[in-house]
Parts: C-alpha cells; structure tokens; sequence
C-alpha cells in the first residue's frame, strides 16, 4: 500500500511540475542584441518506433566501453535511460570518465545522443528489474513498483514518527493482551 501512494505521490509532484505558467521574467531577444547569434539544430530528437531493438542497441553500445561490465537500457517514451556496471572498487574519478566515455559513444548515435546515462549501482539494477517487467508484460506496474521502492529510500524516516511498542503491563491489559513477563496467558 505504501508503495502505491507514494508513486501517486511522486506522479502527482511530477506532473505537476511539468505545467507551464504564466511567466512575468522575458528573456533577452537575439533582435536587441546584434552580437547575440542562436545556433538552431535541425537533428532533433529521433522517433524511437522499436523501444526493444533500441535498448539492445544501446546496451551493447555501452559494453564495448573499456571499464563498462555490463548495461542496462529501458526506452519509456522516446527517452532512454541507460544504467552501465562498474566495478566496485573504482574510485569516483574514473566511474565518472567511463560514465563519459558511454556518453561520447552515445553522441554519435542518433538514439544514443539524447539518452540519460547513469553509473549508480541501484538504479542500474533497478533498470535491469523494469526492463524484465516490461519484457513480462507488466510496464506500468514493473515501473511503479520500481519508482515506489526508489523512492522508499529517498524519504527520510523521522524518529518521531516511529511509534515504540508499549512495554506497560497494565496498559496491555487494559487492551486485552495477556502480560506475557507474568506468567499471564
């Protein structure tokens, strides 16, 4: 139950979120600046139309990444997030380059240049946990199990939250539980 409320939860701070208001700040016109010149790119973001050739196009991708054991790829949308695994006793310097070089490999790709590239070991495993629920038949609830454990670790548990068991005797009695300390049963 947990779960389930607290990927509502997120779905609602997520949606939310992406609402475009009304804006009062203007940012400055390339016209009143003659100096200011936009560079417009004509690639733009490329359909994925077969999410599962493109995970495992991606996937091999980032394996042939010296230092990359293994990958990780789900598509949701026209957005890929890709998960790749490291040893462990890498310092944060180098995890970092490998992760940049799975980037450099990518930029070059027209699937791979707009994909999100991560190196922390939980969402990768996360991500290898919602690409099988989606091979399963199961997408919506592989993800939302997958969000609502993710986020089970980001909340912070508050002592003051946690309500101790009562150790009393005479006010588990008055619950009608036995004292078990006394003998009673």
């Amino acid at each position: 139950m947990y779960k389930w409320i607290t990927a509502a939860l997120v779905m609602a701070i997520v949606v939310s979120g992406c609402g475009t208001g009304m804006r009062t700040e203007s940012s400055p016109s390339p016209y009143n600046n003659g100096s200011v010149r936009a560079q417009q790119n004509n690639a733009g973001k490329k359909l994925i139309e077969d999410p599962v050739e493109v995970e495992a196009h991606l996937e091999e991708l980032a394996k042939g990444v010296e230092g990359v054991n293994n990958a990780h790829c789900v598509v949701i949308g026209n957005t890929a997030i890709v998960g790749i695994d490291v040893e462990g006793n890498l310092e944060r310097s180098r995890v970092g380059t490998i992760k940049y070089s799975v980037a450099e490999a990518f930029r070059k790709d027209p699937y791979g240049v707009d994909a999100f590239v991560t190196a922390d070991l939980d969402i990768a495993s996360r991500l290898a946990e919602i690409g099988s629920d989606i091979r399963d038949g199961r997408p919506v609830a592989g993800f939302a199990e997958e969000l609502a454990d993710i986020m089970g670790r980001i909340i912070p548990q508050i002592p003051r939250d946690i309500m101790p068991a009562d150790p009393d005797p005479e006010s588990q009695r008055q619950m009608g539980r036995p004292n078990t300390m006394n003998g009673d049963r």
